[in-house]
């Protein structure tokens, strides 16, 4: 299924009405199956499904690895994301009729506690550390490079920059955008904890966990980071880096990943 559709509408510009065939970004409802199990419904862009599926199994905490999985089909025209796989938890709480929605819903990560100790995760220990020339030069690479959104306007963004490889996705979720991406690297037998990931959208609660939840290091946006995100972020040694416009930037923890160049 092509993750795009064409649409005839009525457009107005420059101060004249004509017909015009515009591009949409199709939206689909994605089941992903562990073990002859449904673990959940999203509603997705029909794209890098399988990545999808594996990083979020993974940030879900479901699955520890991409070694524990056996065997991913694609089903159904791409709706269906089949996996037989060891898992790591029961997945019962996710096991229901809803749909997680593109703007986050009903997962461990969409649902964060305000206090970062309640979080189930691992505090980050890698030694990373990346300049900010280098920042400035792959935030602007990293918005040449999103073709859907250059035909949609009407997606989120996410790169995982990894040993010299750069793993792009997109998503009408932006949460997904970082499955993805992930997901891509993990199945091309990656380590996403030696990453950097940058996201289009804003650093809210859910985006940091999901990057803690794989123990990416380093995490930029060109936009801000909320309250609670930038605490979660704190407490668990993740360097948060946002408003990256041009060779300005605001580093909001853990600065002694970042080497300062003129």
């Amino acid at each position: 299924m092509e993750p795009i559709y064409k649409f005839n509408i009525k457009k107005i510009k420059n101060g004249r009405i004509f017909d015009f065939e515009d591009t949409l970004i199709r939206e689909v409802k994605l089941d992903i199956v562990v073990n002859s199990k449904k673990v959940v419904s999203m509603m997705a862009t029909p794209i890098d499904q399988e990545a999808l599926a594996i990083g979020y199994l993974i940030s879900e905490g479901i699955i520890k690895s991409i070694d524990d999985v056996k065997e991913i089909n694609l089903l159904n025209d791409g709706m269906i994301v089949d996996i037989k796989a060891k898992i790591n938890k029961s997945f019962d709480i996710l096991d229901e009729e809803g749909i997680l929605i593109s703007g986050c819903g009903k997962s461990v990560t969409a649902n964060v506690d305000i206090d970062p100790k309640k979080i189930d995760a691992t505090k980050i220990t890698s030694n990373k550390k990346i300049s900010t020339k280098f920042i400035v030069s792959q935030m602007k690479d990293f918005y040449n490079s999103c073709p859907l959104y250059e035909k949609t306007g009407c997606v989120h963004t996410a790169r995982l920059y990894l040993d010299g490889v750069s793993y792009d996705a997109e998503d009408i979720a932006q949460h997904s955008t970082i499955d993805k991406a992930c997901g891509k690297a993990i199945l091309d037998g990656k380590n996403v904890e030696n990453g950097i990931l940058m996201v289009s959208g804003r650093l809210s609660s859910e985006m940091i966990v999901k990057a803690i939840m794989h123990r990416i290091p380093i995490l930029i946006s060109r936009t801000a980071t909320t309250c609670l995100g930038a605490k979660i972020a704190d407490f668990f040694n993740l360097t948060l880096v946002g408003f990256v416009r041009g060779e300005n930037m605001n580093i909001y923890t853990h600065p002694e990943r970042i080497i300062y160049e003129n």
